[in-house]
């Protein structure tokens, strides 16, 4: 067992007790956090303690990691230190020094705001700070909960992170909205980085292909943009659906992509629907992103949510209980974005009132949308209930897949969105994968009509509105 330091009332010397104490909190923290978390956050702060042992400052790299520290980890290390010296001490976070000299805005950790984009750009002037990959260090395979609904996706995303250029090139992932495809492809960037250093890895959202596209053609600058993209040992870019109409940005990255498997570099993307279904992407495109492996990631099934909220609840440094992490997860069903905007309020809640986590309070926490909730019947839980009830992908309600295996189904949800939501049949064909308002008054007519005559259709349909009216 670490020995603690001495009391504050000894007034111990600064410099000794300081360090003493801080080794002992991250001794705690490499316990509690993913190697990966504790190497990129934790491990390269360095801390002094104030002489009467009232604060610790922390000194960090840059203000995107100041800002990155001080909300995801100030809380938790304020109680480690609390607990190990027995009494409270605040910490206060600055940017070394040494690192700021090139840019005034980065000099203080208080004054003044500074983008997201301009740290970026100042990072890559100096060769320090945020990478040029665009990485979020907090997102690997260690932080990524694995279950039913993803677990095929993070196979193949461990394979290509461990053996880019060989199978799965390129790897195609799609799924709704807030499911975890980012969260895979940062954690393929990630642990590549981890076995080559000096690997070349971007991670883009498709708009900013688009931009860097537009501003090549306006600077007449194409050199450099494939200086930029052809160059690369791993491109991860994000919801490829937004190239849509877009001729010039998909002649640039159907070159880039040429450019890429031919010096065996990989590709991994994202989308909102299988390649096959994505709308106004040219043939050669999508039989491109069809060549290698495509996987689908389906909403959290209830034990995974259970488990992604009491792991996330422990990273914000609380404990969650069980019973109240399945309370919360039979609530909150579409995705991981939402459940993860439950756990803020209810810790927010549990720490504004200095209340235990019970199941009465995440109640409370969460009467705004438990209440619509009961009001209201969302399109995505129909989608979900009815592909589970028929035995079929959830991606499937918004892919372009036809056979009736699947076409059935999709049907019926369709019925059901327009039975039992407020939504418009734009707005329902919108959900379902961008179709015509056209096509979903037509399943909705069919099936209408079909459950006047069959018996066995009618009782399918009330066995799932009774279901989704809970």
């Amino acid at each position: 067992m670490t020995a603690q330091p001495p009391r504050h009332e000894h007034h111990p010397a600064a410099g000794d007790a300081g360090q003493s104490l801080w080794q002992s909190c991250i001794d705690q923290l490499a316990q509690e956090l993913p190697e990966q978390q504790f190497n990129t956050w934790i491990k390269p702060l360095r801390a002094s303690l104030k002489e009467d042992a009232s604060v610790m400052t922390l000194q960090v790299a840059n203000r995107f990691k100041l800002d990155w520290v001080r909300a995801q980890y100030r809380q938790r290390i304020m109680q480690l230190l609390e607990k190990l010296y027995g009494q409270p001490v605040d910490v206060e976070l600055a940017i070394t020094l040494s690192e700021v000299s090139a840019k005034p805005s980065f000099a203080s950790p208080v004054a003044g705001t500074v983008s997201f984009e301009d740290m970026v750009e100042a990072a890559e002037d100096r060769g320090f700070g945020t990478p040029k990959n665009r990485l979020n260090g907090m997102l690997t395979f260690e932080t990524l909960v694995e279950g039913t609904a993803n677990r095929m996706a993070r196979a193949a995303a461990m394979h290509v992170a461990t053996m880019p250029g060989h199978l799965y090139n390129p790897l195609f992932i799609y799924g709704g909205v807030g499911l975890g495809k980012t969260h895979l492809m940062h954690a393929v960037g990630n642990r590549l980085l981890m076995d080559r250093s000096n690997a070349k890895v971007l991670y883009i959202h498709a708009e900013q292909f688009v931009s860097d596209v537009v501003k090549a053609y306006q600077r007449k600058t194409f050199d450099e943009f494939k200086d930029k993209y052809h160059s690369l040992d791993l491109l991860l870019i994000d919801d490829v659906q937004f190239f849509a109409n877009k001729d010039r940005t998909q002649e640039e990255f159907f070159n880039a992509f040429e450019a890429l498997l031919a010096k065996k570099s990989h590709i991994v993307m994202t989308s909102d629907t299988y390649p096959k279904g994505l709308a106004d992407i040219h043939e050669r495109l999508v039989s491109r992103f069809d060549s290698g492996l495509t996987v689908a990631i389906e909403p959290p099934e209830l034990e995974m949510r259970v488990a992604i909220l009491i792991n996330k609840a422990r990273a914000e440094g609380s404990d969650m209980p069980e019973e109240v992490a399945f309370f919360v997860a039979k609530n909150v069903r579409s995705n991981v974005r939402e459940l993860e905007g439950a756990l803020r309020k209810i810790l927010a809640y549990s720490r504004f009132n200095q209340k235990e986590i019970t199941i009465a309070l995440a109640r409370e926490a969460l009467r705004d949308l438990l209440s619509i909730q009961n009001r209201q019947i969302s399109v995505e839980n129909i989608q979900k209930t009815v592909a589970d009830y028929y035995k079929i992908k959830v991606a499937d309600m918004y892919s372009k897949k036809r056979p009736a295996s699947i076409a059935r189904p999709r049907q019926i949800a369709m019925y059901l969105a327009k039975e039992l939501t407020q939504k418009s049949l734009p707005e329902i064909g919108e959900l379902f994968g961008g179709r015509d308002h056209t096509t979903v008054l037509h399943a909705v007519r069919k099936i209408g009509a079909e459950r006047q005559q069959a018996t066995e259709l009618n009782q399918q349909l009330h066995v799932l509105e009774q279901t989704l009216k809970g």
